[in-house]
């Protein structure tokens, strides 16, 4: 039923993403994106009789929009993501953002495949039994746009909570047009521990008189790296990454303290709570055998993005009807991203995955962050086809394929 619609909405997606990705916006707050995402809803409310309805949100420039089927019924949410990130883009293309802001990641696809699918499901809500929630999202890229969109009541938007959940994220280097998603784990959990190594500073020809810092906190860089390799299941695995390393203003000088921060990734809820729980005091007590004072704090950002493996199912069985299954596959192991579609799926069961969209006769098309990202448009129908069938499938009747 929704296939041959979704092929027809081609140009009008590509149009749609080209504006998008031509005004790039980071962060909470995306005025020209929800300017441009308001008025491709308003066309697709034009032709529902105000059975498609706009909310956009009070603290961050959020969309909500709420179709309504002819019938009562389940509740859908459907999530897309608006905003860019700090990058410059070089990729030379005719509609690239002229600016430090880049759609990098993909996040202009996803607005315009999540608009194709309520183009989809409006074209149908006569045969619809239930609600179906769009979820426009700013603030992915670290500023947990979704936490702040919960707090604003997205899962209540329909009049009643939700029942499912899902999400499609576009990759820059996997083959175009293939799906992807596993049950259980799909995305890590990041924390960010914090340690400030506390000495007393002093000139570096006599460090006998002071409290060198330093090789200090490069002991603790070293015992949490042992202590999460060798205290942590092999297969729970932990990734601890130490991105920064500050400490000292001259080679002659002792500096009084030395500070780093590492990036941790887990996956499963056991495992997050244990880093934070001892790496902290192992790092105090690394500075205490030494005659030193540490300040260690860790802080969770997001949880494990973690798919039901009912709708994991469910996303597979539906890339595979509509696509083939020569399109569909199963990750072997979780992306060591994150993402904060997870705090959605803390609080309502779904499924999470992932179109190819790499670009074509690339041999190693460019991923998913850089600055010479490419996507292959030619995906945004299947996309919009894939997110509205999965919401079919709970308020209608099962999708024809895409021809």
């Amino acid at each position: 039923m929704l296939g041959p619609g979704a092929r027809r909405l081609a140009g009008e997606l590509t149009a749609l993403r080209r504006r998008l990705h031509a005004v790039p916006e980071v962060g909470l707050r995306l005025p020209l994106t929800r300017a441009t995402v308001l008025d491709a809803l308003a066309a697709v409310a034009a032709g529902t009789g105000g059975a498609l309805e706009l909310t956009t949100g009070r603290a961050v420039d959020s969309v909500t929009a709420v179709l309504h089927g002819a019938r009562p019924g389940p509740v859908v949410l459907l999530r897309a993501d608006m905003d860019a990130l700090p990058v410059r883009e070089t990729t030379g293309l005719p509609f690239a953002a002229d600016a430090d802001r880049m759609h990098a990641c993909g996040h202009d696809l996803h607005t315009a495949a999540l608009v194709g699918a309520a183009r989809l499901l409006a074209g149908h809500r006569g045969s619809m039994a239930g609600s179906v929630v769009l979820m426009f999202q700013p603030g992915e890229e670290g500023y947990d746009g979704a936490g702040e969109m919960l707090a604003e009541g997205v899962l209540d938007a329909a009049g009643r909570p939700v029942d499912a959940a899902y999400a499609l994220h576009v990759v820059a280097d996997l083959p175009a047009g293939r799906c992807y998603t596993r049950p259980g784990p799909v995305m890590a959990a990041y924390g960010i521990l914090d340690v400030t190594v506390r000495g007393r500073g002093g000139h570096g020809g006599r460090p006998h008189e002071a409290l060198d810092p330093v090789p200090v906190a490069m002991a603790a860089v070293t015992a949490v790296q042992s202590h999460t390799d060798r205290r942590f299941d092999a297969f729970d695995p932990v990734v601890v990454t130490v991105g920064e390393f500050h400490a000292g203003t001259a080679p002659n000088v002792i500096p009084a303290d030395a500070r780093f921060r590492a990036g941790v990734r887990s996956f499963s809820a056991g495992a997050t709570a244990r880093l934070a729980a001892e790496l902290p005091p192992l790092v105090r007590g690394i500075a205490q055998a030494h005659g030193l004072e540490a300040d260690a704090a860790f802080t969770h950002v997001l949880p494990a993005t973690v798919n039901d493996p009912v709708h994991a199912d469910h996303f597979a069985r539906t890339a595979t009807g509509l696509f083939g299954a020569g399109r569909y596959e199963e990750l072997a192991r979780p992306r060591v991203g994150s993402e904060d579609f997870s705090r959605v799926l803390e609080r309502v069961s779904g499924a999470y995955g992932y179109l190819g969209a790499a670009p074509p006769g690339q041999d190693r098309p460019a991923g998913n962050h850089s600055p010479t990202a490419v996507f292959d448009e030619s995906v945004l129908p299947d996309a919009a086809l894939l997110l509205a069938a999965l919401a079919w499938r709970h308020v209608g009747t099962p999708p024809t394929s895409c021809p």
